[in-house]
């Protein structure tokens, strides 16, 4: 059974940092593309952050330069270390795996940027 666990959202003050984690089991992690996505009250999914089984990365315009996407295979774990936080960045964040055409999410973790 896939299981994506994420965790490290929270409520930040703007320009602040968080760095999200999802660890992710029953499934051949090396291989998984990986990503995280965000929605905010109202609005649709949408995708901030992915990278590849080989490690290419790929950004939102929005996230470009202030977020940074990681992975540690033998963690089985996808990092988003996220700066310069702005209120627009409040969201529910979501860790994605894509294995052999499926796609597997987590639970999601929130983050409210907010003075």
């Amino acid at each position: 059974q896939v299981q994506l666990v994420e965790s490290g959202g929270g409520l930040v003050q703007p320009g602040g940092s968080l760095r999200l984690s999802c660890a992710a089991s029953g499934i051949i992690f090396s291989r998984c593309n990986m990503g995280w996505y965000r929605q905010a009250p109202g609005k649709q999914r949408e995708l901030v952050a992915a990278i590849t089984s080989d490690g290419n990365t790929n950004y939102a315009d929005s996230v470009k330069g202030r977020f940074t996407i990681s992975r540690d295979n033998p963690k089985n774990t996808v990092y988003l270390q996220m700066n310069n936080l702005k209120p627009e960045d409040t969201a529910v964040y979501y860790c994605k795996a894509t294995f052999s055409f499926n796609n597997y999410w987590g639970q999601g973790t929130q983050v409210t940027v907010s003075s």
